[in-house]
């Protein structure tokens, strides 16, 4: 085959165009029966079984998978092993939603009676609206695409690309009905980067750390001695009753050294360099939110405080670690 480099960027653009065209288009075809399949869906108390076949079948796994983890209980079975005893993972409270593109394939016009016989809401998500499939469905799901983006008008490319944005708009059609929320969706993702940053709490953290602490009337050197033992860059300061009235930082460490002599060092005590009042997080709050403060105050510790009590530290490696940033 050889090799033909021209026009790169233009083919690539113009395959853009006409995929984000399509799905323009697709806007058109969202009316009250896509309100009518959102209802049938919610109604169910089964699940929403996705078939299809070839590339069809692959934006339908992807589309199950959307489903699954957005509250709405999916799952694909490919239509020809359907028409080889994969029938029996329909129970009769499912609906079914029937990708294909022509919606005339020989797979999908044996399988479309077996699945009529069932009596469960049969949804065909087609591209061409006048289909033996489309005809035999209870619902329709328009995905219409008038060309492909090769130039042979062969490969499943535009087509594809409206059925899986289709596939978005009905999952979060369903979210939304459903008042599907974050702490929702963290509990169908609790792996991850994605599912730390919805559930991962202050608390979860900041455990693993000792609390370095000193009191108002600490030397520099015991405060330095405490710090660095610690190895947080920082130390509390509280008084006899353990209540919080300042933090240390490496910052104010060095701030010192440019404020006073060698001479004067010697009668500092933590009191006279600490930030008092300092900014904390509750133990209960998000590491997310923690990192926002972090970010947005340019600071890299946090003091964890529950009713001005000190709990720990937590610090940006440590949401480093876990990979929030």
């Amino acid at each position: 085959m050889k090799l033909v480099k021209k026009n790169i960027q233009s083919t690539a653009r113009n395959v853009l165009l006409a995929e984000s065209e399509a799905i323009r288009l697709a806007i058109d075809g969202i009316d009250d029966q896509f309100e009518q399949i959102v209802d049938t869906i919610l109604q169910t108390s089964g699940r929403v079984v996705v078939t299809g076949i070839g590339k069809s079948a692959i934006i339908g796994q992807k589309i199950v998978a959307t489903l699954n983890s957005t509250g709405t209980p999916a799952l694909y079975m490919h239509a020809a092993d359907a028409i080889h005893g994969d029938l029996g993972m329909i129970q009769s409270n499912d609906v079914v939603i029937c990708i294909s593109k022509s919606g005339n394939t020989p797979e999908i016009k044996v399988l479309v009676p077996l699945l009529k016989r069932t009596g469960i809401p049969l949804i065909a998500l087609v591209s061409q609206t006048n289909s033996y499939l489309s005809v035999q469905a209870d619902f329709v799901l328009k995905a219409y695409a008038e060309h492909e983006a090769d130039p042979l008008n062969l490969v499943p490319t535009t087509s594809t690309t409206v059925a899986l944005a289709l596939g978005d708009a009905l999952a979060v059609s369903l979210l939304n009905a459903r008042g599907f929320t974050s702490q929702d969706f963290a509990r169908f993702h609790p792996g991850g980067s994605l599912g730390k940053k919805l559930y991962l709490k202050v608390s979860d953290i900041y455990p693993h750390h000792e609390i370095p602490t000193v009191s108002p009337g600490a030397t520099i050197h015991e405060v330095i001695l405490e710090m660095t033992s610690k190895r947080l860059g920082a130390t509390a300061v509280a008084d006899e009753n353990g209540q919080l009235v300042g933090i240390i930082t490496d910052g104010d460490l060095r701030r010192m050294l440019k404020r006073f002599n060698s001479l004067q060092l010697d009668h500092l005590r933590a009191c006279d360099i600490m930030t008092p009042s300092p900014l904390c997080i509750n133990p209960d709050e998000y590491a997310t939110h923690a990192l926002k403060i972090m970010q947005e105050r340019s600071i890299t510790q946090l003091i964890v405080a529950l009713d001005n009590q000190i709990k720990g530290f937590i610090h940006l490696h440590d949401l480093l670690k876990e990979g929030l940033v």
